[in-house]
């Protein structure tokens, strides 16, 4: 009998050493997550629509900021990015997220925001975000993304 006790002891350390891992590897994947999203941010800040469009899957769906259309090839995704290179003032800044994984998906929300200059006047948009990225051959890529422009709430 005293052999069972050092079984059960055995199997609990097995056990916690296998949790120990799994949140390892768990605080990797929000890691590799929150980096996936900060390479977005920097990819759109370098104003190379190829370099933004590449962090996107094949069968990604986005919703930009300041378009009313839906686009989902790579195609439609890249022509919302063509004009990056003539606005070399527009910038991102990464406000804070929340980032979740689970298995091979990962989600991020948040906020960003935008700024510019236009007509020589300086332009900020603060926006929210929605990212879901897919591990694919151990890269995150973006499979959906959906960008809105904060309401502005007006006051008397």
């Amino acid at each position: 009998m005293k052999t069972q006790p050092r079984r059960i002891y055995l199997c609990q350390l097995l056990l916690l050493f296998g949790l120990m891992i799994s949140s390892a590897a768990w605080a990797d994947s929000i890691s590799e997550v929150e980096a996936a999203t900060q390479a977005w941010v920097d990819a759109f800040n370098s104003h190379n629509p190829d370099r933004v469009v590449a962090l996107y899957d094949t069968d990604a769906v986005f919703w930009g900021t300041t378009s009313p259309t839906l686009r989902n090839t790579p195609i439609a995704i890249r022509e919302y990015f063509q004009g990056l290179p003539k606005r070399p003032q527009v910038k991102i800044t990464l406000g804070e997220s929340h980032a979740r994984v689970y298995s091979d998906i990962g989600l991020n929300t948040g906020s960003y925001t935008i700024s510019d200059v236009r007509d020589g006047q300086s332009v900020v948009i603060p926006a929210s975000f929605s990212f879901t990225f897919r591990k694919r051959e151990g890269n995150w890529l973006i499979v959906d993304h959906h960008s809105s422009a904060v309401p502005v709430v007006a006051t008397k």
